[in-house]
């Protein structure tokens, strides 16, 4: 016969195996590109990315939803996953529900995600792509330059490559 000791001590092992992995599991789904793309707001972005570099490109590598937009390290992935938790809401509330609402506040959206990248020296870029790491020498001169500059400056690279994998919003009118 097991003793309640014993009982509650495999409870606590079991629970502190399962728990972790089924939050690691949702925190994996919630990556995905079906995830991402689930929001009538997204299809619109999901179609631009489909067409983009970072979808169809010659390498064959692809870059996922989550490799621009959730960073890699655990403190920052999570404050990311809190974060998100406003585009659910402003989904359902209705904020951003159709294309056209979506379309509304897409400049607003844009820079959001720009100052954030901005502001984390574009680490999800940075994640696949590595200044130090180009060859400079194989890129068209203006290229080239630019690159250098910016490894010489400490320029992000959303600086330069903004609607690399979405459409860049155009400014709203002046009223």
């Amino acid at each position: 016969m097991m003793s309640r000791r014993e009982l509650i001590l495999i409870i606590v092992v079991v629970g502190g195996i399962t728990v972790p992995l089924a939050g690691w599991g949702v925190i994996e789904y919630t990556n995905s590109n079906a995830f991402c793309t689930s929001c009538h707001s997204m299809n619109v972005v999901a179609a631009e990315y489909y067409e983009s570099v970072h979808f169809v490109n010659t390498s064959g590598v692809r870059a996922t939803c989550a490799d621009c937009h959730v960073p890699k390290e655990i403190g920052p992935l999570m404050l990311a996953k809190v974060m998100a938790a406003k585009d659910v809401y402003h989904e359902i509330a209705g904020t951003i529900e159709t294309p056209e609402r979506f379309e509304q506040h897409r400049w607003r959206l844009a820079n959001l995600v720009w100052d954030k990248m901005t502001a984390s020296d574009s680490r999800e870029c940075r994640n696949c792509h590595s200044l130090e790491a180009m060859d400079l020498a194989a890129q068209d001169t203006r290229t080239a330059r630019r690159h250098e500059r910016a490894q010489r400056t400490g320029q992000t690279c959303v600086a330069c490559h903004r609607g690399v994998a979405h459409v860049e919003p155009d400014p709203p009118l002046e009223e």
